[in-house]
């Protein structure tokens, strides 16, 4: 597989990540925070919900042990993503290192949709999450720039990446034989939202969908 074929498949992911990463180094430049705090932020720990959550953590003067573990919090659902790669990634060189590094929500279900060859995989793997961790790069950047230049309302944005991963979610469904895992899933979904408290829900939903479906991993496989 080359290199064009690869991007092609990071397209959907550089129209959601450039302009909200922009909204994030704008987001950076109104609360007065130097540029090239956006490059690093973005460089080193790359995750959009938790880079917003930690400017908000700063305009409010949080401690570096909340901002920690409100991360922490936040970031727990990469857990699942890394448990369900494992198998992918087990005859990986160092390279798994930065691709579970990497394994943000769209790039998780980017990988997942993708069939791609086993003795290819490392290789487009790497070049999956590097392209879409320079998208996010080059936003905020730009963004962080552009923050005392250009004013910008930046509310509702972040939704543009909830709505990229249903996307991806959707296509990823379509290409996958076991739909019955995903219906239960949506379902466990629901029933978070309505059973646990809404700062929660997400792990606790999580949580409840990953015993259910070890628990029944037979029975849906089978049927």
């Amino acid at each position: 597989m080359n290199f064009l074929s690869i991007f092609k498949m990071t397209i959907p992911v550089l129209m959601g990540y450039i302009p909200l990463g922009m909204a994030f180094g704008l987001l950076l430049s109104k609360l007065l925070i130097p540029w090239y705090y956006a490059f690093f932020m973005s460089l080193f720990i790359f995750a959009g919900a938790g880079q917003f959550l930690v400017l908000g953590l700063f305009a409010s003067q949080a401690t570096i042990l909340e901002i920690g573990v409100a991360t922490f919090l936040l970031n727990l659902r990469h857990t699942f993503y890394g448990l369900s790669m494992l198998s992918a990634l087990k005859n990986f060189s160092w390279k798994k290192h930065y691709v579970i590094f990497g394994l943000t929500d769209e790039t998780f279900a980017l990988l997942k949709t993708n069939e791609v060859k086993e003795d290819e995989r490392e290789r487009v793997y790497l070049i999956i999450t590097a392209l879409n961790h320079s998208y996010w790069l080059i936003g905020s950047v730009i963004g962080a720039l552009l923050g005392n230049i250009v004013p910008f309302d930046y509310r509702g944005i972040e939704f543009s990446l909830t709505a990229l991963f249903v996307v991806l979610s959707i296509d990823l469904y379509g290409k996958s034989r076991q739909h019955k895992a995903f219906l239960l899933s949506i379902v466990i979904g629901f029933i978070g939202m309505l059973a646990f408290p809404s700062d929660k829900m997400l792990i606790l939903s999580l949580s409840l969908a990953a015993i259910v479906l070890i628990l029944f991993k037979k029975a849906l496989e089978d049927g």
